[in-house]
């Protein structure tokens, strides 16, 4: 993932200005909040958040079918 630096805020910057760190959400599409410098938590918007997690499932049901197909013979037999 590429952060841009325009979008870094301290801890204690996000904490004083929540508005700041909305905004850069708003500017930049993501905030990036550094603890002792280190980025530790990103802000999106609720819709990026969801669409993440929509894709993480297809993801999950997509792997799931693929095991599932490859290995049906011994699925079976487990289940007898």
């Amino acid at each position: 993932m590429k952060i841009d630096t325009n979008s870094l805020v301290s801890i204690t910057e996000a904490n004083q200005n929540f508005s700041r760190v909305a905004h850069l959400v708003d500017e930049n599409g993501a905030a990036v909040i550094l603890k002792n410098n280190t980025p530790r938590y990103i802000v999106i918007q609720f819709s990026e958040y969801q669409a993440a997690q929509t894709a993480r499932d297809d993801d999950v049901s997509t792997i799931s079918q693929r095991i599932l197909s490859k290995h049906l013979s011994a699925f079976e037999e487990l289940a007898k």
